[in-house]
């Protein structure tokens, strides 16, 4: 199996509809799940990532154990992130003992990062989210909701209206804001210099408070419903727009 970049984040050839799997994998339940539905091959030195879809799509999978353990995770996260070389689905084990850690990774995942994240209450659940994944990918691969290019479409009713929603923005200039930040993560990211460009300086500063009161409503009640919403919209816009998201 050959790899481009010594750290495991560079491109591994994965042939079609196969999944390529870190050795660390090998037996485990999740495994267990996708053997004799998808075909299935073992790779050592996979590093940080957990599984390949193709060459430049991978999983990283968040135990329960992982959660718990602390912060680590986020070193692979980045690591792969950064690498500029995949498009990263962060998978993570969303239970009762993970459930207090789960507002962290989430708001690391998609605020922080620009990633995808899906939660999953077990490994055999992964297993079939990754199945789903692949018989997709081998069906209709351009139009695999997961892997194609994290772009928003403007013409996105959901992601549209949920622009119109905040304050001082309407049907007027969502569609403007939309052509220059592509994505909720990006408009929330935008500074009140680049927000002026498009809308005017009274509205940029509506939509930059807007995002700052939902990040203070973040660090103390993630279960906020506007803010809730918003992810869910984050999580589209990249896009998605499956039923796994509305588990969150």
């Amino acid at each position: 199996m050959e790899r481009n970049l010594p750290d495991g984040t560079g491109p591994v050839h994965v042939p079609f509809g196969h999944v390529v799997a870190n050795e660390k994998w090998r037996g485990s339940q999740l495994a267990q799940g996708m053997q004799g539905k998808i075909k299935l091959v073992f790779e050592d030195g996979l590093a940080p990532v957990d599984f390949y879809l193709s060459a430049r799509s991978c999983i990283l999978y968040i135990t329960e154990a992982d959660l718990v353990a602390g912060n680590s995770y986020r070193k692979r996260l980045v690591r792969v992130r950064n690498s500029g070389n995949l498009q990263g689905i962060v998978v993570v084990e969303k239970t009762r003992m993970t459930e207090q850690y789960f507002g962290s990774i989430q708001k690391f995942t998609v605020l922080d990062l620009g990633m995808v994240l899906l939660p999953v209450a077990s490994q055999m659940e992964a297993s079939c989210l990754i199945i789903q994944l692949v018989q997709e990918q081998i069906k209709e691969p351009n139009k695999n909701p997961f892997l194609r290019k994290k772009q928003a479409l403007i013409s996105e009713p959901s992601l549209l209206r949920t622009v119109q929603q905040i304050p001082g923005v309407g049907k007027v200039k969502a569609p403007l804001l939309l052509q220059k930040f592509p994505s909720i993560q990006q408009l929330s990211n935008a500074s009140i210099q680049e927000l002026e460009q498009v809308v005017g300086p009274a509205v940029a500063q509506q939509i930059y408070a807007f995002f700052t009161r939902s990040r203070n409503i973040l660090h103390t009640d993630w279960s906020a419903p506007c803010f809730l919403h918003l992810m869910y919209l984050g999580f589209r816009s990249m896009p998605l727009g499956v039923a796994q998201l509305h588990s969150l």
